[in-house]
């Protein structure tokens, strides 16, 4: 059973009005709330925030240097935590468009060895779903697809979901400065902990939206994301399937890739030849290419869904 000892993590930018409906919400069992001021245009109110916190919950102001982005921001947080020896830390953003009665489904999840990281789902609750902006549906859509490939937890969705809560022991074993500063933060932390085999666990929960602004426009996410979700993909395959392990799912790559790569591109130049020669390509020729595309896609395929087979899984959680 884990240590009951539960933080909060606050990234604190820009959100003066809003941090403070936070607070609020926060209930006693809270032993520690770490609300890390990322130097934005608007000051930390840190008296209204004491006055507003219940009386059972410490708070503890932090500060970056400089601006490093709710990734950097949350690191610093995560750096007290352990400091702390806390044994539960739940990221929460500052804007109040995270609805914190979930958090006991949260922390249960948690307490109970179910997972060993937690974290909302906003595409399981088909009435706020409806309230999600149409781009910004697709877009979180199609990036959490990449984010599956590239991290390899294929059962998890809405990868980018920024309210979790994580076990203090598997935190301990995160290099953070492998982690993003930025936008990319999260989907950097699920591919780290992937190497720890930690089982992540969907809660469903709404999304909640207010007049608040975001910078961030998910519409250009997977376009921004492109590169380093190729780097995450590369560097999963080589550690998971040729450094760390060599398996059934190793041959699949081994062969099939080659084979697949072959195919198309031998295949590409001999078309271009013939073509360009106006004669026809021999039986031979035809039969190579369209036999090594053919297997080295079928490998290709295996070597998919085994991936698939061993993503660590843990069961959803629906709470309706």
């Amino acid at each position: 059973m884990l240590d009951t000892k539960i933080g909060i993590v606050i990234p604190f930018y820009n959100a003066s009005k809003k941090i403070i409906e936070v607070i609020k919400a926060i209930p006693n069992y809270i032993e520690f709330v770490i609300i890390v001021d990322d130097c934005g245009k608007e000051p930390l109110p840190k008296q209204e925030i004491l006055n507003s916190i219940n009386h059972n919950t410490r708070v503890i102001f932090l500060e970056n240097p400089k601006n490093l982005g709710v990734g950097g921001a949350t690191k610093t947080g995560f750096s007290k935590a352990i400091e702390l020896d806390l044994g539960i830390v739940i990221k929460v953003d500052a804007d109040n468009q995270m609805d914190l009665g979930y958090l006991p489904i949260l922390i249960e999840s948690l307490k109970s060895n179910e997972c060993d990281y937690v974290k909302g789902n906003r595409f399981r609750d088909l009435k706020s779903l409806k309230r999600m902006p149409f781009v910004r549906r697709i877009g979180n859509l199609f990036l959490s697809f990449l984010i599956k490939i590239s991290t390899g937890y294929w059962n998890v969705f809405d990868p980018t979901n920024g309210y979790f809560a994580i076990n203090i022991n598997l935190l301990r074993q995160l290099d953070l400065n492998r982690l993003s500063n930025r936008y990319f933060f999260e989907t950097s932390l699920i591919a780290e902990i992937y190497y720890f085999n930690a089982r992540i666990k969907d809660v469903t929960m709404p999304a909640i939206y207010s007049d608040e602004k975001s910078s961030m426009q998910v519409w250009k996410m997977p376009v921004i994301f492109s590169w380093n979700l190729l780097k995450l993909f590369v560097k999963r395959i080589v550690k998971r399937y040729f450094l760390y392990d060599f398996n059934i799912g190793s041959i699949y790559i081994l062969f099939g890739l080659p084979l697949f790569v072959f195919g198309v591109i031998y295949g590409f130049c001999k078309w271009i030849y013939y073509y360009s020669n106006q004669i026809l390509a021999p039986t031979g020729t035809i039969m190579l290419v369209t036999l090594s595309i053919i297997l080295g896609f079928q490998l290709l395929l295996q070597a998919i869904q085994y991936d698939i087979i061993i993503s660590p899984k843990v069961k959803d959680h629906d709470p309706k």
